[in-house]
């Protein structure tokens, strides 16, 4: 399944390269959080889900985030530049499940809206 989030913010793959790190990952999420002092390419989180291995890898047009030993392989990237909005920001999220249940979905939906909002504070600040 794949779930998407669009934020209306004028950015670049550099500067979401630059500012989405591991190591400020509290400014990025209220859902998720760092267990103890990141790398640049993983870092151990807790979070809505549990314990997992987290990982950061650049991507064309932004970033890619991954729980590695997810069950449902859930990751997600915030990438800007594409079709059809190449001014907006787009966060996609997937998990490798056709059919997952209404309360994960919920779960999902939750994490999307609080990190579209942190990410608009967090770059409208660093744009500044």
């Amino acid at each position: 399944m794949e779930f998407f989030r669009g934020i209306n913010l004028n950015t670049t793959e550099e500067y979401l390269q630059k500012y989405l790190r591991l190591n400020s990952l509290d400014k990025l999420s209220n859902e998720i959080f760092n267990l103890k002092t990141p790398s640049e390419e993983v870092a151990d989180i807790g979070g809505i889900w549990g314990e997992f291995t987290l990982s950061r890898n650049e991507i064309n047009g932004g970033i890619r985030f991954a729980l590695l030993e997810c069950p449902n392989a859930l990751c997600w990237t915030v990438t800007t530049g594409f079709p059809p909005d190449p001014e907006s920001t787009v966060i996609h999220l997937t998990v490798n499940r056709q059919q997952i249940s209404q309360e994960f979905i919920e779960e999902i939906e939750e994490f999307l809206d609080d990190h579209s909002e942190c990410l608009k504070r967090v770059l409208s600040i660093e744009e500044s």
